[in-house]
This record gives C-alpha cells, structure tokens and sequence, in this order.
C-alpha cells in the first residue's frame, strides 16, 4: 500500500528496505527479542550502517550519504511496518540532525561515529510525563572550568544503550544543548518500561562536571538546532507510524477478503466496506501530508514547523483509527497475542506520545492562527 508517487532512486530505497527488513528483521524477530527479554538490537546497529542508513541524513562531509529526509521516511516507514527495533530514529535522525545543524568540533567527531554505528546518541529533553520540551529545570551552573548538569530526563529514546546524551539544559536564561557521556560521575540510568517494548531511561545528572567544550549550542543557536532537531524528528516519527498503520490496514483487508460469515465473505457486507473505504482515504491523506513534510525539511521550507506538527497531529488520528478498526473487524481474536494487529496498537499508541501527541500539536497550530 504506497499511496504516493516515488521516483526511481525512492522506489528502490523502499524496495531495499522492504526486503532487508523483512527478511531478517521482521515480526518475528521482534517477539524473539521480547520472548527473551531483550529491549534492543544490538546486531542491527552494524547492518544498518553498513547499508548506510545510520548517515542517511549526514552530510558528506561528516561521513554521511546526505540522501535527506524523503529517504529515511521511505526507510522508516518499513522499520514500522515490520516493527523492528533500532536505534535509527533516536541516533541516525535526532542526534544526526542536532549535531549536523550544530557543526563544531563535536559534529566533526560524533557524527561520523554515529554514520559508521560505532556510537548511539540520545536526545534527553523531556523532564515530565507528557512532551514539553521548552519545560526545562535541567541547569548548567558554576562558573567556566567549573560548571556541573543538574537535572532528570525521563523518557530517553535509547537512554540505556547510548554512548553520549544530548540534554537540554538552561544556562541562566539561555537554552544549552550539552553533550554528555553517561558514565560519567554523577550520571544514572534506570530503564523504563515501556507499552511497546521498546529501550528507554530515566537519566538523573546530579552535578555532573562538563566543560564549555561539552556544550554543543547555546542561545538562539541552541533554540534554532533544538526547532530544527524536532522538526525531522515528528516528521519521521510520523512515518514510522504510518508504515505501523499501513500494516495493521493491509492485515485487516486481507481479513476481510477471506473471513466468512454465514457462507459470506465479510468484505461484502456494506458497513465494513464502507469503513474500510474510510480508513484508505484517510491513510492517502495522511500519506500525502508525511511526504511533504520529509520535502519541506529536505527543500528547508518555512513551512517546515507547520507541516511537520500538522503531520504529526493527522498521523496520531489515523493511527488510532487504522488499529481500532482491525481490532473490531477481527473481532474477538483481534487482541490475542497471536495476532500482530495488538502489537501495532502498542507501537502506535507509544509512537502517538512520542514527541508530541495530536492535541499539542493542533493546540500549537492554532494558537498560530490566532484562534
């Protein structure tokens, strides 16, 4: 089910991604890892790189393929399909984005380590339950030579396997992007459980020694790589949760063309056909709004904010939508554990909260508009 139209180089990013995900790191591979008790992938991380899909936003300069956000939405959207854990959206999208906008010293040094899959690096933001990044009670004090990271994160994507955090902080009235190395003295960890199975933290810095060097950005500079940061990373979420929703859809037709009742296929009973109907108009809608998302970011469009909170905001509806509709459609077997459609409703409704859930992000919009 892609909705929109490709070009050459973008059908075979797809194609690639399709085969390679699904040959190896497929459903049943996420039970493997969740039947043993694993919240990570440790043997992804090279092959990801290896195809060079850890760089894929990375300019060539900093060891990336510089291919934008178009393909990495293509390559994700199969990472949801197939449910496969990996820290690309975390490290290879988050961290890349911050470090490229950042430039420096550091994006000289990290970025290319992240391309190679040598290191994963985390984006630590939020403080609370709910995704308000510009609530931040993190601190850098002290004076230079001597400052210290005082804080808690909570929620951190791939906190408990990353080589380096990136923790938004406040430096007296100043945004600070810091990047720390989380065994350092002062710095704790405890994994949290998540709905969907997936590796994330509480990391606690109780005066953690950095150095001005440790700071990536600061002020505008900090608020502009933060903005931009977002920005890639709710259009990407949103098509890793398209890709979830796409899924779950095309299990549920699939259902319906074969399921008998009373001697008769239910797809031909109108209610259903005219829900389902529904649900494919909606996910070509929302397909569309992703796409030019991921080009407003690649194009650096002004319109990247707007388009970027609006995907987010549509894809959590469609989402919600694409899952609950299997569930009932299948009826009673639709939430056994036997059936993936549960697994899609977990990773969806996880996927939903992460940066940002639709109320936030239309509340955002409209507050924009003066209304």
């Amino acid at each position: 089910m892609r909705m929109e139209l490709l070009s050459e180089d973008q059908q075979l990013i797809a194609d690639s991604a399709a085969g390679f995900l699904r040959d190896g790191h497929g459903i049943a591979a996420f039970r493997a890892l969740r039947e043993a008790g694993e919240d990570a992938n440790s043997a992804i991380l090279g092959e990801l790189a290896e195809m060079g899909w850890m760089g894929i936003v990375l300019p060539e300069a900093l060891g990336g393929v510089g291919l934008g956000y178009r393909a990495a939405g293509l390559i994700v959207e199969e990472l949801g399909r197939h449910l496969t854990v990996s820290p690309f959206v975390s490290s290879a999208i988050l961290a890349g984005t911050a470090l490229a906008s950042a430039g420096g010293d550091m994006a000289q040094n990290w970025a290319p380590r992240i391309a190679t899959g040598d290191a994963v690096v985390a984006l630590a933001m939020d403080e609370a339950v709910k995704h308000r990044p510009e609530r931040i009670a993190t601190t850098v004090s002290g004076a230079s030579g001597a400052l210290t990271l005082t804080g808690r994160k909570t929620f951190v994507v791939d906190g408990g396997i990353a080589d380096r955090l990136i923790v938004t902080a406040k430096r007296g009235d100043d945004l600070c992007l810091v990047l720390c190395d989380p065994q350092a003295a002062g710095v704790s960890r405890t994994p949290q459980v998540m709905l969907d199975h997936r590796n994330a933290a509480t990391v606690i810095f109780e005066d953690v020694a950095i150095a001005e060097a440790d700071i990536l950005a600061q002020g505008a500079t900090a608020e502009d790589v933060l903005a931009k940061t977002l920005a890639a990373g709710r259009a990407i979420a949103a098509a890793e949760q398209l890709g979830v929703a796409k899924a779950a859809a095309e299990q549920t037709y699939d259902y319906l063309r074969t399921r008998k009742q009373f001697g008769v296929l239910i797809g031909q009973f109108q209610s259903l056909q005219h829900r389902t109907a529904d649900l494919y108009c909606e996910l070509a809608q929302v397909s569309s709004l992703i796409a030019s998302a991921l080009n407003a970011l690649d194009e650096g469009s002004a319109e990247v904010e707007t388009l970027t909170r609006a995907a987010k905001a549509k894809m959590a509806r469609v989402g919600r939508q694409a899952t609950e509709e299997g569930v009932q459609m299948h009826g009673g077997i639709g939430m056994t554990d036997e059936m993936d459609l549960g697994l899609f409703m977990k990773r969806d409704r996880a996927l939903t909260e992460f940066l940002g859930d639709a109320g936030y992000h239309t509340e955002w919009i409209l507050r924009q508009r003066g209304i």
